[in-house]
């Protein structure tokens, strides 16, 4: 994965994590409605002594360019994570290697490259969490599309070379992710979220050798290439939670709408919160104020 941004356990994520999990008594009061959304964005692990998270800049960019603040998060303990979420307006999952096939009931294939076991661990419980979470838009790209069918019970093909011989759509160029990246036209349906947001067929950047198999209950696959394998998926119903195989954050201009609609409704939420923090402060002061 190119442009890779690295940075080790006293680096920007942690800094952030440290201000949005501060205690109680720490806390600054509500921020004005102009505040920008809190974008959430996992992380990937490479190395094995010297491990490092490492995400490719154009992630964040993506979020800083749609008007957004990225919150790079870490491998952290499930009560760190539901300290944290509340306070996130938006989540946002990357690309990487091969969540694994134990998750969905099938054993490892040749093809299959492993990510770290701590990643996918805590990629699990981080979509999880976030599906609980009420109204929280998420946005899943490449592998962070296939953590959003995993998670709730769905499967992948391991490897779509191997699976279709016969398809001509080149998912992924030679090295896959790591190195190359091509282009493929996706067909979106047009009663779906992704279909009123790009209005037409797009050319998108693409390296990915997996993609979903059997969706998981309450989704469903909005976007094809012409060999009819998945290319997006969403949540039914009104919210925000979609799934794309491709990689937008690689053209952001042609697919910035997709990014303008995940800040949009995390902008939407951010400022509920805003409201209900100022109602609960402006209670609690009635209340003192009554006691006095």
């Amino acid at each position: 994965m190119a442009l890779f941004y690295s940075w080790r356990a006293t680096g920007l994520a942690v800094f952030a994590l440290a201000i949005f999990i501060a205690p109680e008594h720490a806390k600054a009061a509500p921020t004005s409605a102009n505040t920008k959304p809190l974008i959430g964005i996992n992380l990937d692990l490479e190395g094995a002594e010297h491990k490092e998270s490492t995400i490719s800049v154009l992630y964040y960019e993506a979020i800083k360019k749609s008007g957004g603040i990225p919150i790079l998060i870490p491998p952290i303990s499930k009560q760190d994570l539901h300290e944290l979420l509340p306070k996130l307006d938006g989540i946002m999952m990357i690309g990487g290697a091969d969540y694994p096939p134990a998750l969905y009931g099938k054993e490892t294939e040749p093809a299959t490259s492993l990510m770290e076991k701590e990643r996918s661990d805590f990629d699990i419980e981080l979509t999880k969490a976030a599906l609980e979470t009420e109204d929280l838009p998420i946005l899943g790209i490449c592998a962070g599309c296939q953590v959003l069918n995993i998670q709730p019970g769905g499967s992948l093909i391991q490897d779509i070379p191997s699976h279709q011989p016969n398809s001509t759509i080149m998912h992924a160029s030679h090295d896959g992710w790591k190195k190359g990246f091509n282009k493929h036209t996706v067909q979106f349906e047009s009663d779906s979220k992704l279909g009123k947001i790009y209005g037409a067929p797009l050319a998108v950047p693409t390296a990915h050798h997996q993609c979903i198999d059997k969706v998981a209950d309450g989704f469903r696959v909005v976007a094809r290439t012409a060999d009819g394998l998945p290319e997006a998926i969403e949540k039914t119903g009104e919210r925000f939670v979609v799934g794309v195989q491709y990689h937008p954050e690689r053209d952001f201009e042609a697919n910035k709408a997709l990014f303008a609609e995940l800040i949009r409704l995390a902008s939407k939420r951010h400022l509920q919160k805003e409201k209900l923090a100022q109602i609960d402060t402006s209670s609690q002061n009635k209340t003192t104020g009554a006691a006095r």
